[in-house]
């Protein structure tokens, strides 16, 4: 064979000395080919390099395999454990996630999710705010991850119950003594969950909620409202933060103030995402399961995909308290 170029299933078949069909029911059913010429077949395959065609897999099928991801920031750490609890169902059968990154934008959302219609993909997981567009109708099984203002029509929606999870944070902090408790908090639906989960549970021990807006969830926009809410409240002990990316943005808004945490000033966070974990921030934070969130995706996409006729459902998956270094009793 030239070693400059791909080797083939031809290459394969010559080299184990079998037909190109037996190499082809190999690649799909290899248990229906004896054992010595499976053997001399994944030998040749391991010797060549070979690696099967997706795009001729997809001609001979009506199916890619694919499961379309679109997410609204790379920046944002919790789709980490989202996509990594999909691919614990889906890779074993040999499905591929393909990721795009939407970024804000209904425009932006929408071009995310037609790029990845145009591949072909089986099903769609969007974990991202659906443009007006996507609103009406979902040509393939879809899930949406997390809260958000809406969800298309025939979608599934599976989540963490953020608005226990707002809760479950206040709870914490009022827990451990705290009564100036400010939250920082983004636009999006997620956000409006959690923000109302600590609404609820500070009003409901008679403590007065004070928060601070952001269009936006990144560590600059923690920053932002942090450094608003430390002016308005200078006598806050305690800050919510509406995930671990703005958490870390309070951090320094905390550290520009001159104040410490949480000698000063406790900061819990919100998706448990690696950031959260870390040795060096060591972050309190709530834990949104997102990687179950991930995985009951997955499989319930593959059930939609086995039978279409299957009626959307909505999950609710319970966070939990990650307890760390950043909060501790107000001095």
């Amino acid at each position: 064979m030239n070693n400059n170029r791909r080797p083939t299933l031809y290459d394969v078949a010559t080299q184990a000395g079998v037909s190109p069909s037996l190499v082809s029911l190999f690649l799909k059913d290899p248990e229906r080919i004896s054992e010595k010429r499976r053997n001399a077949v994944r030998d040749a395959i391991t010797e060549l390099g070979y690696r099967p065609s997706r795009a001729a897999t997809t001609l001979a099928s009506s199916s890619t395999k694919s499961i379309g991801l679109v997410i609204d920031d790379y920046r944002n750490p919790w789709f980490v454990d989202l996509l990594r609890g999909m691919e614990s169902v889906l890779s074993n059968l040999g499905y591929q996630v393909m990721l795009a990154d939407s970024r804000p934008g209904e425009n932006r959302i929408k071009e995310a999710t037609d790029g990845l219609l145009a591949m072909h993909v089986d099903a769609l997981v969007i974990a991202a705010e659906p443009s007006d567009a996507m609103l009406a109708k979902t040509w393939v099984p879809t899930v949406v991850a997390g809260w958000r203002k809406g969800v298309p029509l025939g979608a599934d929606l599976i989540t963490n119950d953020d608005d226990g999870g707002g809760s479950m944070a206040a709870n914490h902090l009022l827990g451990l003594g705290h009564v100036r408790i400010g939250h920082v908090s983004g636009s999006d639906g997620a956000s409006a969950h959690r923000r109302a989960g600590y609404r609820r549970a500070v009003e409901a021990a008679g403590v007065e909620p004070f928060i601070s807006e952001s269009s936006g969830t990144s560590e600059e926009d923690g920053y932002e409202t942090a450094s608003r809410l430390l002016e308005r409240h200078p006598d806050t002990t305690a800050i919510f933060a509406a995930n671990d990316s703005m958490a870390l943005g309070a951090f320094a808004a905390i550290k520009a103030r001159g104040l410490a945490v949480p000698a000063d000033v406790s900061v819990i966070g919100y998706d448990n995402s690696p950031l959260a974990k870390s040795r060096f921030l060591d972050l309190t934070s709530i834990d949104n399961r997102s990687d179950i969130v991930g995985a009951d995706s997955a499989r319930r996409l593959l059930a939609r995909i086995a039978d279409p006729t299957l009626e959307p459902e909505r999950t609710l998956i319970e966070p939990k308290l990650a307890l760390r270094g950043t909060t501790a009793p107000p001095r």
